[in-house]
Formats: structure tokens, sequence, C-alpha cells
């Protein structure tokens, strides 16, 4: 038996699953073993897979198309480890990761972790400020990845680990789609199982290539923040409604211009202000001015996506919520 079973679930996306795999081909520990679930992919990956069946111990599933989150749960009954780690397909794992995983879950007694994101040489400038959008402290605030986090942490798919004993006791995922991996983790904690971040347990995570793919990603986890409400209420807060209040103060300034000229010329101010900290911050982290200038494109689009797609879900659960049926 293996110490840990890697589960990821794949969409489309062969060369992905090939990068992430010669990844793991140059682990320094080695006691795992790779299962790969196809959900559904019209263009699968099961030949590519097979070229690592010396290297790896490695373990090809297809199923039928549910999502993510049930997939995933897929993995879970066929892992064979003690110690279940979760990747996103577009992931590039570096090789010190489960020697910093082993070692930490066993000194911290770990039931559930997860670990940051970072951008890889190798991507593109646009991915690189994608990457810096979603990991900024003035975005995110810093939630996906930072070393020091404000509460009970909250491990996110893309990369994050459970015990045999979560997954027996939690069987996983219960919604596959729009924040299946907020939900799983929330009752992880209720469960009563310790979760912690792991800062030096970080992976290279791929970006979408352009920004029309981002706007639709980001619109996504905007609906996905007010679906988890309808299981945890008390876990929508008012910090969730900042990119809404952001995209309605950009769709704000023209109307109020012709208003009151000054209070649209001060709120304008404001997000130029903004903007240009993430320009300045964006380029002290990436040291590229060309990945800077791309940030405050990708932040943009970031938060107006999240705060459209926010907005959207909320109307449609408050008209569901407020429109009773016909008695018959």
């Amino acid at each position: 038996m293996k110490f840990f079973s890697v589960i990821v679930p794949v969409y489309n996306r062969p060369l992905e699953v090939k990068e992430l795999l010669d990844s793991l081909n140059v682990q320094s520990f080695t006691d795992f073993e790779v299962i790969i679930i196809e959900d559904g992919s019209k263009e699968d990956c099961e030949e590519i897979v097979n070229q690592y069946k010396v290297a790896l111990d490695i373990h090809y599933f297809y199923k039928e198309n549910e999502g993510q989150g049930f997939a995933r749960n897929y993995g879970f009954n066929k892992a064979r480890g003690k110690y279940f780690i979760v990747f996103d397909s577009d992931c590039l794992i570096p090789p010190h990761y489960f020697d910093v995983v082993f070692k930490t879950i066993k000194n911290e007694s770990l039931d559930a972790y997860g670990g940051p994101d970072r951008a890889h040489s190798s991507f593109t400038p646009l991915q690189k400020a994608i990457s810096y959008a979603m990991t900024s402290i003035f975005t995110t605030g810093g939630i996906r990845g930072g070393k020091k986090a404000i509460g009970v942490f909250h491990p996110r798919s893309f990369n994050m680990g459970i015990s045999r004993n979560v997954w027996e006791r939690t069987q996983g995922y219960i919604i596959t789609r729009m924040g299946e991996d907020i939900e799983f983790s929330l009752r992880i904690i209720q469960s009563g199982f310790k979760t912690g971040l792991i800062p030096e347990a970080y992976v290279f995570h791929k970006r979408r290539t352009n920004l029309k793919a981002f706007f639709k990603q980001l619109h996504f986890f905007g609906r996905a923040r007010i679906n988890i409400k309808r299981y945890f209420p008390a876990e929508l807060k008012l910090v969730h409604a900042f990119p809404a209040v952001f995209s309605l103060g950009i769709l704000a300034i023209a109307p109020l211009y012709s208003v009151n000229s000054h209070v649209a010329i001060a709120l304008g101010g404001i997000y130029l202000l903004y903007f240009t900290a993430i320009f300045i911050d964006a380029g002290f982290r990436t040291k590229s001015i060309h990945v800077a200038m791309l940030s405050v494109a990708a932040a943009f689009v970031q938060l107006s996506a999240y705060g459209i797609g926010f907005m959207t879900e909320a109307v449609k659960g408050w008209k569901q919520v407020t429109s009773s049926p016909r008695e018959k």
C-alpha cells in the first residue's frame, strides 16, 4: 500500500496531464500512486497515461461526465493509499512537494491540508498576471496561499489533501460544481478534523491563456459563492460582496458624472489609486513592467467577473425565494 494516493480529474486536457505526470516523475518522495479519472472527455489522455506505466504507479479510469467533484469521489473509491492528495490537471508539482507534505502532516497531525499556488517561469506573461491577480492581497486578500491565514484554514481542491479517515466519514463531495471544494472544506472542519496550510507545499497552477476564458471562470466562482450559502448560510460574509461593490462602482461613474461630477471624479480617483497600487505591487513581485500592466487588466477582469456572477446568482436566488408556487 502506498502512503499517498494522488487523485486527478481530467476533462479534455491530455497535454496538461502529460506536463503534470512529468513533474510527478521527478519527485524526491516516491511512495505514492496516481489515479487519473477521465470525466467523460472526448479528447482523452489514456495513451499519454500509458507512457508512464513503468515510471509511475499509475491507474487510469474513464467515467461518464459528472463534474470534478464526483470525479474526485470516484478516485477516492479507487484509492489504496493512507492519505489522498487532490490536484487539478493543470498543475505542475515541484520535486520537494511530497517530502514537505509527509513531514508536516506527521508533525502537525493534520487530517486535511491545502497549499498555495505560484507562477512557473515557463508561464506566459498573461498567465503570470492572472496568477498574481488570483493570489494578491489587493484582490483576494492573499487567501490562496498566504503564509498567514485568518481563522481556520479552508483547503481548496486544486491543491489539497485529506486522510482516509476524512473520506470515510464525510464521503467526499456532495455537490460536483459551483463551489464544491468550499462546501467540502466547511464540512471537513465542522466534522472536527484538523486542517492547516502548508506554505511550502505549493504547486505551479497554470492559468487561463486569455482574459475571456478567465472572465468566464471567475464569473462561475462568483455564482459559486452564492451557491455555498444554500448549504452554509453563515458563510456568506460582507467581504464576499467586495467584487460586486467594485463592479457597481465602475458602472456608476459615467451616469454619476452627469449628476455630480465632483463625486464621480473622486470615485474615479479611488479606482485609479487602487489600480496604481496593483501595478506597483505586481511590478515588485514579478520583476516585469509588462506583467504588471497585464496584472491590472487581470485584476479588473477578476473582480468584475466575480462581482457580476455573484450578483447574477444572488438575484436568481432571490427570485426563487420570493416567487411562491400556486396552490393546487
